[in-house]
This record gives structure tokens, sequence and C-alpha cells, in this order.
């Protein structure tokens, strides 16, 4: 695939329809990799629990998220080379390989193919957050929030289904001689496909490639062949960019520890019930308590989106961290009881959506749009990396000292993020910077 760089822009007023097609499209593509990542998600302690025992099963989530970390980097790469569509589209096919891999793994048996797989599965994963950036590719400041968190919640119409599917599809694809927790994945790997297609055909024009083209213009740039659109040094020139900018770092930031106390906790809560319930009942309770968890991380998206125009970044940000200590103190004094259990689920998906929409949207205004995919990669690499840190740790704390403690932990690694929220200048008022300019328009130095 090539892009043409040198085509004229779109004439102003255009970008309104652009961008609402983009929305659609998005919307569209989310529902559909929602199903592929939560039916996997849902399932994919249980499956590494037997595969690989008890001890190993965080590691083997963790993978998941690894895999969604490092495929931001190469993803986000070919974004700033070639725009949003062929890097959603690779991502989303690396997933439906990883599902595959998964599946075969779970037949055979072989606990190291089962940790490649959750690794490449991490792709669907890398394309849903990626989507979330691409909403605000040509989004006026002063809707950024909003647009961002209706990508972010239409995840919500497949993901809250799908974990009570993951039974369905285990029975379904049985008969068809695939063992026990490989249905799921296999069902992943075709909803990622599906999703690939989709953007592949209607995914034009590229909102990125389009930004950057207005962003030209306002600069005032000489006629002829476009600047290059990609800047050396991949993430060490893209921390550079965020060093110098305290509300980049505080999105940065937010979007890392809200995803690291959502993962610590929600990946090991389908185990913890399994010590608790039979086969029989396991699948059906993790499936209620991780749907609520997943609307609560979703659902309320369009609100947060709202709050976050409305209010400003940094006080949903500090809300969010809020509900995620809330969310801890309540799962962490549940027990084996499945009610408070999914009021703390719900609870900790709330928090996590305050500090990725705030986050996000603080982090992707902050830059100015030639920076904008690295700095997102990075983001995204720096997230999945905490989130996997504490996926690996978990299962060993949940052996060794059980869900309780787990969850205290969870919330004292918040503290460093309250504290530097606290201190951030220019991240309180509504539009979260200074100097935005435009749809896709460069900021001011902080």
């Amino acid at each position: 695939m090539t892009t043409d760089l040198t085509a004229p822009a779109p004439p102003r007023p255009d970008v309104a329809g652009i961008q609402r097609r983009t929305l659609r499209l998005l919307v569209c593509t989310q529902i559909i990799g929602g199903v592929g990542v939560a039916i996997g998600i849902s399932v994919g302690a249980l499956l590494a629990a037997r595969v690989a025992g008890t001890a190993l099963a965080g590691l083997a989530q963790s993978a998941g998220v690894v895999g969604a970390a490092l495929l931001a980097v190469p993803v986000t790469r070919l974004m700033g080379a070639r725009g949003r569509r062929p890097g959603l589209v690779a991502a989303y096919l690396v997933g439906a390989a990883g599902g595959a891999l998964v599946v075969v793994a779970t037949a055979t048996r072989v606990v190291p193919l089962l940790f490649v797989g959750m690794l490449l599965f991490g792709g669907g994963t890398a394309a849903n957050l990626q989507a979330r950036y691409t909403a605000v590719d040509l989004a006026a400041p002063e809707r950024r929030g909003r647009q961002l968190s209706l990508v972010v919640w239409a995840t919500t119409i497949g993901s809250v289904a799908a974990p009570n599917f993951a039974a369905l599809a285990d029975d379904t694809t049985r008969g068809w001689g695939l063992p026990v927790l490989a249905g799921p994945f296999a069902f992943s790997a075709v909803a990622f496909v599906l999703a690939a297609v989709v953007l592949l055909i209607l995914l034009r024009p590229d909102p990125l490639l389009t930004a950057r083209r207005l962003a030209a213009a306002e600069d005032a740039r000489p006629a002829g062949p476009a600047p290059a659109v990609t800047r050396r040094g991949g993430m060490v020139a893209a921390w550079r960019t965020v060093r110098g900018r305290p509300a980049a770092r505080l999105g940065i930031a937010a979007v890392a520890v809200g995803h690291l106390v959502m993962v610590a906790v929600m990946s090991m809560t389908p185990v913890h019930l399994g010590e608790w319930h039979s086969d029989a009942d396991v699948l059906r309770v993790v499936g209620i308590v991780l749907s609520l968890h997943i609307a609560g991380m979703y659902a309320l998206s369009p609100v947060v989106g709202w709050l976050t125009d409305r209010l400003g970044r940094r006080p949903v940000i500090l809300g969010g961290v809020a509900l995620l200590l809330a969310a801890c103190a309540v799962a962490g004094t549940a027990g084996h009881h499945t009610a408070p259990l999914s009021v703390g689920l719900a609870l900790l998906g709330l928090g996590w959506s305050g500090t990725m929409v705030a986050g996000s949207t603080l982090l992707s205004e902050s830059v100015p749009t030639a920076d904008r995919p690295g700095v997102q990669g990075l983001s995204d690499l720096l997230m999945g990396l905490a989130g996997a840190g504490a996926a690996a740790v978990s299962g060993f704390v949940l052996r060794a000292v059980g869900y309780p403690t787990l969850t205290l932990l969870a919330a004292i690694a918040v503290v460093p993020l309250v504290a530097l929220a606290l201190r951030t200048p220019g991240a309180a008022g509504a539009s979260g910077v200074a100097g935005v300019s435009g749809a896709g328009g460069h900021q001011e130095e902080d």
C-alpha cells in the first residue's frame, strides 16, 4: 500500500465530513475487535492455568499485554510512514495469527507455543488501543475528549457480551474436535480478520495523513513534495518530545498507571474465582463479573469524555485514581462472593476509563501533529509493559499471599500518579494545554 502525500488537501469544510465517516467506521470495527479481544481474554488465564499451571497463568496473560506493547512500536512506525489504515490492518492480522496459534498450542499442550500465540494475540489489543488516537486526528479541540471516548465506548457493545459467549464458543468448537477453552480464541481470530478487511476497504481518506496536510497548509509550506512524515530516532525521539512537556508526561503516566492497576486485579480475578467455583460454574461466574468490569471500562466513556472536555484533563485523571482505589478496597474485601467482586470490578473499569480517556486526550494534544504517532506508540508501549509486569507478578502474588494483598499492592501503585498530577501545570483547563489550532494543529511548548 502506498500513500500519495502530494495530493491536494480536502477543502476545510470537508474535514467535518471526513471525521464523521471516520468515527462511524471506527465504531463499527471497535465492536468487532472488542468481541475478538474480550472473548479471548475472558478465558486466557484459565486456559493458561490448565496448560502451563497456576503460577504461569499470569505470565501467559502478560504475554498478550507485552505483545500489545511491543507491537505498538512497529504499528505506529507504519502509521507514521503510511497512515492509520495500514497500521490498524496489520495489527489486527497479527492478532488473528496469535489466536490461531493459541488454539494449536492448546490442542498440542506445547507451552512455548502458547506464549508465542498470546504474544501475537496482543495485536488485536494494539489495534483497538490505537483506534482511539485515530479518532483525535481530525477532531476539533473542544471535542477531542468526547470523540476519543466515543471510540472507546464502541468497544462496549462487543466486549460486554463477549465473555458470556465464551461458553457457547467453547461448546461449539468442541464439536469440531477442539480442546476445552480453545474455542474462544478461534472466534477471536475470525473477528480480527473481519475488522482488518473492513478497515482496509473503507478507511479512506486516511485521517492522520489528512491532518498532516491541513497542518502543512496552515504553516504555509511551499507546494511540491510533502515533508517527511516520520522523524528519526523512534522511541528515543518520542521520549525527548514528551520529556520537555509536563502535560504530555502526565498523560503518559495516567494511561500507564491506570492500566497497570486494572490488569493486575482483573487478570487474576478469574483465577481467584476458579478457586471457589466448580468447572461447571466458573465460566458463567467469570462471564458475569468480567461483563460488568468491561461495562465499567467502556459503557460510560462518553460521559468521561464529556467531563474531560468540560472539567479538564487533570480533574478527570484524579477522579479515575479515586475510583481505582475504591475498586481495590471493594474487590480485596469481597472474598469469594460474586456480588461485591462484580461491584469492585465495575469500579475498576470506571477508574481505568477516567485515566485512559483523559490521559490519552491530554497526551495527543500536548505534542505536534508530526510527532503524534511516535509519542502515542511510546505511550502504548509503556502502558503495555506496566500492565505486563503487573500481570506477570500478580500470579505469583496470588499464589503466595492471596487476592486481598494483590489488590492492596495495586492500590499503592497509584500514589506516584497522584503526586505527578498535583504538581503538573497546564493540565487542568478544559482544553488541556494552550496553543491548540484546528484539527491536528500544533501545540506551543509548555
